[in-house]
């Protein structure tokens, strides 16, 4: 049982630790290899480490290669960050909210 509940909270903890910031396509910077996400007209998103842009196409290294996008096709540009807020937050009430629940069901046990 502990496993499991330990098992749960590394995975939550771990999946909130970043969040998605909306920029535009200008205020890319290109100097940074940011991690971003990019939504396009009529296909699914695509995640990757930015590369380069021009005034035609992006370009972004993915899982499978290089993936060029035409810049009429997108539609919204997301930045990945790293938040230390929820990461620091999560940390303490995962294990908070886990002792308050078996003291909960420990007293409903009891009686």
């Amino acid at each position: 049982m502990k496993k499991l509940l330990f098992l749960i909270s590394f995975s939550v903890l771990f999946q909130s630790c970043y969040s998605s910031k909306s920029i535009g396509y200008k205020n890319i910077e290109i100097n940074k290899k940011e991690k971003l996400e990019v939504l396009i007209l009529n296909k699914p998103s695509i995640k990757g480490s930015f590369v380069s842009k021009n005034e035609k196409t992006m370009i972004l290294q993915t899982k499978n290669g290089q993936g060029t996008i035409p810049i009429e096709e997108i539609l919204e540009v997301k930045v990945r960050e790293f938040s230390l807020l929820k990461t620091v937050g999560l940390t303490i009430l995962i294990p908070a909210a886990a002792t308050i629940g078996v003291y909960i069901v420990a007293l409903i046990f009891i009686q």
